[in-house]
């Protein structure tokens, strides 16, 4: 089995009348210095439950999303089925497909890569069904990795909780994995999202293309801190989150959310935009969030929710 995006040669095509379901967490990446490669999988899912036909493609979407996003053949679930199927070496004569979304989409959560690992996790609970073996999770990482070219939140996505992800540069295409760290108890996350959207491809060219030797060591030095205080040092948390490389460029895109930022950070809890934003992540190290930043957060239109770490994709025939 072949999973750095060629194609194995077809040679078992999926019966009709097979099922299969995923469960995929949301996801947050950069965490402030990690930038595009530590991730954290929040406990909020979206549900995948196919089941195989004799041909053509029905796709059912309710929840976030719902009426806004393709059904057809390039909606991102069934273009991530296929290529894992085709990794596999197998085919599908048609699919019905049902995703019950929970996830905003377009906020820094991680939706897109939820719906490529969980297509991946179908296919993986598919090719269970025959005489294939499913794929490992760094098979799963590399494939889902793929669509984006960096592995923060789809590394999150597959192996649940806090994750250290890399890109390997050598090879042809780029080779993707990821480590997760053992987190620490007392975190407590509170997530704030925006009506507002935004695109991860719109603010990344807000990015230069170059930066200073004084920001990438201040970045180094923040991140390797980070792990630190995610796994051993809660009370770390505040220099573990600070950032100069993606955050205060983008700001001029999310205002209402740069300043949510400034003012959580203001009263001492760590906050930081969750991927490319617009919404806000904060963690604390066992206490709630003051009033004065929830009433700031409510009054500028963010929904804020304390959520649980995610857990691993799960799937399952049914």
């Amino acid at each position: 089995m072949i999973v750095s995006g060629g194609v194995s040669a077809v040679n078992r095509v999926l019966p009709a009348g097979l099922t299969a379901s995923a469960e995929v967490a949301a996801s947050s990446a950069n965490l402030g210095p990690g930038f595009d490669s530590v991730g954290l999988a929040l406990g909020l899912y979206d549900r995948i439950e196919v089941e195989t036909v004799g041909t053509g493609l029905t796709i059912e979407v309710s929840g976030q999303g719902a009426g806004q996003v393709p059904t057809g053949p390039d909606h991102l679930v069934v273009t991530a089925i296929h290529r894992g199927l085709a990794a596999a070496g197998i085919g599908v004569g048609g699919l019905a497909v049902r995703c019950h979304n929970q996830i905003p989409h377009s906020r820094g959560l991680g939706s897109s890569a939820a719906a490529v690992v969980g297509g991946l996790a179908i296919a993986n609970a598919l090719a269970a069904q025959t005489d294939r073996e499913p794929f490992t999770d760094a098979q799963l990482i590399q494939l889902a990795s793929e669509f984006e070219g960096h592995p923060d939140n789809a590394s999150a996505a597959v192996l649940g909780g806090a994750v250290v992800s890399w890109t390997e540069t050598g090879s042809a295409p780029h080779g993707y994995a990821a480590a997760r760290l053992r987190m620490h108890p007392d975190i407590r996350l509170f997530v704030g999202v925006p009506e507002m959207r935004s695109s991860t491809a719109a603010t990344r060219v807000m990015l230069p293309a170059q930066v200073s030797h004084e920001a990438a060591r201040f970045n180094v030095s923040r991140a390797a801190l980070l792990v630190v205080a995610l796994t051993e040092r809660p009370d770390l948390l505040m220099p573990a989150t600070e950032d100069v490389l993606h955050q205060p460029q983008r700001a001029p895109a999310m205002p209402a959310s740069a300043q949510f930022l400034r003012v959580l950070r203001a009263c001492d809890i760590p906050a930081v935009l969750s991927g490319a934003g617009p919404a806000v992540l904060a963690l604390t190290g066992g206490t709630d969030l003051p009033a004065e930043a929830r009433d700031f957060g409510t009054a500028n239109g963010f929904i804020i929710t304390e959520m649980a770490v995610g857990a691993p994709v799960r799937w399952r025939c049914q």
